[in-house]
């Protein structure tokens, strides 16, 4: 068993300075799941890869549900910890775009400007919603390489499925998405 499993286990059975060991063995790929993430990113954003782990990290240790039976399955719960946190970033830019509650103008006299990378986001992550009740598993594959970066080697071995598979669901989940968003 690797050292991060076995500190897993130990959170798991409510040891409380298991948590304090546990993040320095996670950090670095937390880090490059992260990095991986923002390098798509508008070169603009203003959320850092390093507070994007950090943010997901307090969230995922004050969440109390600490059940991460292995690395998968924290890895799992980090790269969706960290697309809810762009998701919540993205819709609190375009509300402020967008006029935070103010006073709309008609839609026939304005051109509308392009979508931003936030935008974009926030259509993935509504077209997700759809894709989680229509196909689960797809879902979590985008979650794992769309929100965190992680290659199909990562996401077969956090899935315990074949890379090819992982392959095809990501090459439907893609179309799926793209009918949604377009439609």
């Amino acid at each position: 068993m690797s050292e991060i499993t076995l500190v897993l286990q130990a959170i798991k059975r409510g040891e409380n300075q298991a948590a304090d060991q546990l993040l320095p063995l996670v950090y670095d790929e937390l880090r490059k799941l992260a990095a991986s993430k923002m390098a798509r990113e508008d070169a603009g954003q203003t959320l850092q890869p390093t507070a994007l782990v950090h943010e997901a990290w307090l969230r995922m240790v004050k969440a109390g549900d600490r059940n991460w039976h292995n690395q998968s399955f924290f890895f799992a719960a980090a790269a969706e910890a960290m697309r809810r946190i762009l998701v919540e970033t993205a819709r609190r830019k375009a509300a402020i775009k967008h006029g935070g509650g103010k006073e709309r103008l008609n839609i026939e006299e304005v051109n509308p400007p392009m979508a931003t990378p936030d935008d974009n986001i926030l259509l993935i992550d509504d077209a997700l919603k759809k894709l989680e009740v229509h196909n689960p598993e797809r879902a979590r594959i985008v979650v794992l390489k769309f929100f965190s970066g992680m290659s199909d080697e990562e996401v077969a071995q956090i899935m315990n499925v074949s890379t090819r598979t992982v392959r095809r669901q990501w090459a439907c989940a893609k179309d799926w998405l793209y009918n949604v968003i377009h439609a």
